[in-house]
């Protein structure tokens, strides 16, 4: 194994820094080997407890049966505990996964800062969008449709004269195979 050094700084003494790691090292290695022994002794005082020893000599045949029975029931006993705990613990791992998710979710969100009016053109807009893709001028008021009031009046004119759908589907058509289609149309129906 690699044991990572300190920084080296001028007058710092290396070995003694491996040293106090490998102290370090050496002592963590002791307390896990001492919690081990300790979860060994503390399952075989536990089992002396539940499960005291057997006597099974000078006992009848009917004796050993109610004996095994009473043994099956608490096996059944301990099935269910033993069931009902994994159920637990997997009940509260999936909750702790979820909690996890939930906090990593919050992590990643932040406060959204208040926003303030600016005013920007359209040319300024397109700039900042398409940076020096952008070519020209835009003028939204030059690019609209500019309506002539003789227009509009002549418009009503032709209007009101062409009451009559079929005047004004004549005028409208300049095709003559056109009006003809029309024509063989209309007359189907």
């Amino acid at each position: 194994d690699i044991i990572p050094v300190r920084s080296v700084l001028p007058g710092t003494n290396i070995v003694s820094n491996c040293s106090d790691q490998m102290l370090l090292l050496q002592r963590a290695c002791e307390d896990l080997e001492r919690e081990r022994q300790d979860r060994e002794e503390e399952k075989g005082r536990y089992l002396k407890e539940k499960l005291p020893p057997l006597q099974l000599s000078g006992l009848s045949q009917d004796d050993l049966q109610k004996l095994c029975k009473q043994l099956h029931e608490k096996i059944d006993i301990v099935d269910e505990e033993r069931y009902d705990c994994e159920h637990k613990v997997s009940k509260h791992n999936k909750d702790i996964h979820e909690l996890k998710l939930k906090v990593q979710d919050l992590g990643g969100k932040f406060k959204k800062p208040a926003l303030r009016k600016v005013r920007v053109s359209a040319d300024e807009m397109m700039r900042a969008l398409l940076g020096s893709k952008h070519k020209g001028s835009m003028d939204l008021r030059a690019n609209l449709k500019s309506v002539k009031k003789e227009d509009v009046k002549q418009d009503k004119v032709l209007t009101s004269e062409v009451g009559d759908w079929r005047k004004n589907v004549e005028a409208m058509s300049g095709m003559e195979g056109r009006k003809k289609m029309f024509d063989t149309g209309g007359g189907a129906q």
